[in-house]
């Protein structure tokens, strides 16, 4: 008889007290007819309404719901990786509480671990945001994606499912601040991407400013690049470059025309001091090199992960 893989659905919560019960109303429903055993592991990350309050009360009429408490307010990635450590599953599938994650989508994402997908992302299809959002959702994405290399279509969606040996990964290299979802691409060995709905949010306003968004897509792409270092470095050499070339033209047209044609050394000036700022780019450029490596190798991720060896 094979033994049935244990789902954990792992979901963040910060002031979430208008969603808990319309989201369990639906969630539980749909896990209890994947007839397999499930846990949902609930994170008050330092809620200040009743969302604990709300999530006790639960706890004693919803069997697989498991609560884990934070101090205080660390952030939704925090909250999840606690949810990482706490998890026992086999499958693990990350969501957000507040509905925008419909939980009636998590079979498609089962049926893809079942046929051995160990990272499931996905593409919010019909996106129930703001025309503004959307647009800078899309121009980000593309930009994150072309600078850190890394292949996925949809940066935002918290509907997520990673396999236990990801998600062992993960929290091996338990990095201060990182992207959950870009990292586990780093670990996955059989990842796809699936279309799934979005709603309206149910209740409540977004925890994410356009402040916050700006910032997690800053810690993508130098958690995950080094670009940023490299173009200050290609700053620099062109102003360099330019500068000496400059300079050259301007010593060649004062030998031509005389001095009072180079407004007596200005234009000379103006050459050197393009030439001596392009110096210094140069050297930030450089010096940003070397404090990059510096950064991959404090970080320590695995040059390489074996998946197994043969011998005769």
């Amino acid at each position: 008889m094979v033994k049935k893989r244990l789902l954990s659905v792992i979901i963040p919560m910060y002031n979430e007290e208008d969603n808990i019960c319309p989201l369990f109303d639906r969630l539980f429903p749909v896990l209890q007819g994947l007839d397999m055993p499930f846990e949902v592991i609930c994170i008050n990350d330092g809620s200040t309404d009743k969302t604990l309050e709300i999530l006790e009360s639960e706890l004693k009429r919803r069997s697989g719901l498991v609560i884990v408490n934070l101090a205080r307010n660390f952030g939704q990635h925090a909250a999840v990786m606690a949810g990482f450590s706490r998890a026992r599953g086999d499958w693990l599938i990350t969501m957000d509480a507040d509905l925008q994650n419909p939980p009636e989508e998590i079979p498609k994402l089962v049926e893809q671990f079942e046929n051995g997908h160990d990272l499931i992302g996905t593409i919010r299809e019909g996106r129930q945001d703001s025309r503004f959002r959307k647009i800078a959702s899309r121009i980000t994405n593309r930009l994150v994606a072309r600078i850190s290399g890394i292949s996925l279509h949809d940066f935002g969606c918290m509907l997520r499912g990673y396999s236990r040996e990801v998600v062992k990964g993960i929290l091996e290299n338990p990095e201060y601040r990182t992207f959950i979802p870009a990292l586990a691409t780093f670990f996955a060995r059989n990842p796809i991407e699936i279309y799934v709905r979005h709603e309206e949010r149910a209740g409540g306003s977004s925890k994410y400013s356009l402040l916050k968004l700006f910032g997690l897509q800053l810690d993508l792409m130098t958690g995950f690049s080094m670009w940023p270092l490299r173009i200050l470095f290609f700053v620099g050499l062109f102003m360099a470059l330019f500068g000496m070339v400059a300079a050259v033209v301007i010593i060649g047209l004062r030998l031509y025309y005389g001095p009072g044609w180079a407004a007596e050394g200005v234009f000379t000036l103006f050459a050197a001091l393009f030439f001596l700022v392009g110096c210094q780019f140069f050297a930030l450029g450089l010096l940003g090199e070397y404090i990059g490596r510096i950064f991959q190798a404090v970080r320590k991720r695995p040059t390489f992960i074996l998946e197994w060896v043969k011998s005769s």
